[in-house]
């Protein structure tokens, strides 16, 4: 059943869009007044692509760089190729420059030069400092404006100085729980908590008031490993260090949580073969490219499957029941490996399997689906003792629903490995690769055994 607000939403992208194919301005600026850019960019993403430039040019200068940003991929490089290069200059000009070097790669590279001349000498070296690292990794989502001060000055000139940065720049800085603690060198020593700043004697010094022990994150770690970090230790900011531990920026909840909706999106997309930047309403021919590929897969390990069927097509046209119960070991043995290969996927991810117990992992897996087995084994045999009254093809249907079971279960424990090995994502191709396995050596053991004992 749909929720009142899937209900509501869907009302609302039918009357946007009949009020952008109406040409009604009017009600389309109504429509859009006081959506967040986040917002903004699935109701772009939600309408077909001719639709899209009439909404993207009512939008305020100042909205079209934060909906760039929130933007996914495909769509972004729409919106992109439907602006022409003052619009894309106006709308950049808002953001802060981590958000910029966030979206260069997708800007043409005139406006990317245009934009590093309308800079002074300190912007340009901060856009560069940030755009040097990865995007995937903590430099590439910091924020370099971390509030920061010395250990050796007192709450009262901590005050003054967010006094002083507050009217500079009209406002704090985003999720400012903490302040980050330095020595003469800039080297990270702790947070100084704006709890505590408000609540302490204002003549205490910083040295005596910082809380230490609260971890920092280098500049390189992956930004998932980040993510992880921000759930273990529940934080709502962190310090970026460089390798020598100087600070270099923060990192805030904000930017921790659009990387958990990477992971979740890219998770959910790759299970049918796309990404996360796929556009559901992009142009056909790369569409009909990306999923042709997995079609084509897909297509391969059917016709292996098929061939495998047809090595025993004589003992199938001698019992009919063959063709009728294979199937069942096929999905049985895809299903069981499945559960395995989403936690060892899952187990990768998290940085939690390597080679100290991958054999115990696997061992595991293998015990599981060994007694998981025996018992749908004993179930099914009586069924098909019941159903065709036959104790030996129960026993061949039974044995054969193990032996695709323990196959599903190392399939599923060794294949994301043997992917990660080979720079493959596990997510993306586990799954149609565990399936052509578990095809195979079901309709190969059920058939092979039914040949051997049974005709």
């Amino acid at each position: 059943m749909p929720t009142q607000k899937s209900e509501q939403q869907t009302n609302y992208q039918e009357m946007l869009h009949k009020a952008l194919e109406e040409g009604a301005r009017q009600t389309v600026t109504e429509l859009i007044t006081g959506l967040h850019p986040a917002e903004i960019a699935d109701v772009l993403e939600a309408l077909p692509r001719e639709l899209r430039p009439e909404l993207w040019h009512e939008l305020p200068d100042a909205t079209r760089g934060e909906v760039l940003l929130e933007a996914h991929g495909q769509v972004r490089k729409h919106l992109i190729e439907a602006s022409d290069k003052e619009e894309l200059l106006a709308a950049l000009d808002t953001l802060e420059m981590d958000e910029l070097a966030d979206l260069d790669a997708a800007l043409p590279k005139s406006v990317v030069h245009a934009m590093k001349q309308g800079m002074d000498v300190d912007q340009r070296n901060r856009y560069e400092a940030v755009r040097s690292y990865p995007d995937d990794t903590a430099g590439g989502l910091m924020d370099l404006d971390a509030a920061s001060v010395r250990a050796d000055v007192n709450l009262k000139a901590v005050l003054r100085y967010l006094r002083r940065l507050r009217g500079r720049e009209g406002q704090l800085p985003e999720h400012l729980d903490s302040i980050m603690v330095v020595d003469d060198d800039y080297t990270y020593l702790g947070i100084l908590r704006l709890s505590d700043v408000v609540s302490l004697d204002s003549e205490m010094l910083v040295s005596e008031a910082m809380t230490t022990g609260v971890p920092s994150i280098p500049v390189l770690t992956p930004a998932t490993n980040v993510a992880r970090l921000f759930e273990d230790r529940d934080l709502i900011s962190a310090a970026v260090i460089s390798d020598s531990g100087r600070l270099l920026g923060r990192i805030t909840i904000d930017d921790v949580v659009d990387v958990m909706r990477k992971e979740a999106e890219h998770e959910v997309m790759s299970r049918a073969g796309l990404t996360k930047a796929t556009d559901m309403f992009g142009p056909l021919i790369p569409s009909v490219s990306r999923r042709a590929i997995w079609l084509g897969v897909n297509l391969v390990n059917a016709f292996i499957a098929a061939w495998v069927i047809g090595l025993f097509e004589q003992s199938i046209d001698k019992m009919v029941a063959l063709a009728i119960l294979m199937p069942v070991v096929a999905s049985m043995g895809g299903v069981a490996g499945n559960q395995t290969l989403t936690l060892v996927t899952r187990g990768i991810a998290l940085g939690q399997i390597g080679r100290s117990n991958t054999r115990h992992l696997l061992f595991r897996e293998l015990v599981l689906s060994m007694l998981n087995g025996i018992l749908w084994a004993l179930v099914v045999a009586f069924v098909v003792v019941l159903w065709f009254d036959n104790l030996q093809l129960g026993i061949v249907f039974g044995s054969a629903l193990i032996i695709n079971l323990l196959m599903g279960a190392m399939a599923g424990t060794l294949m994301p490995l043997a992917l990660q090995r080979l720079g493959i994502d596990p997510a993306l191709a586990g799954g149609v690769l565990l399936i052509a396995t578990t095809d195979v050596v079901g309709f190969m053991s059920f058939l092979g055994l039914a040949t051997l004992f049974l005709l």
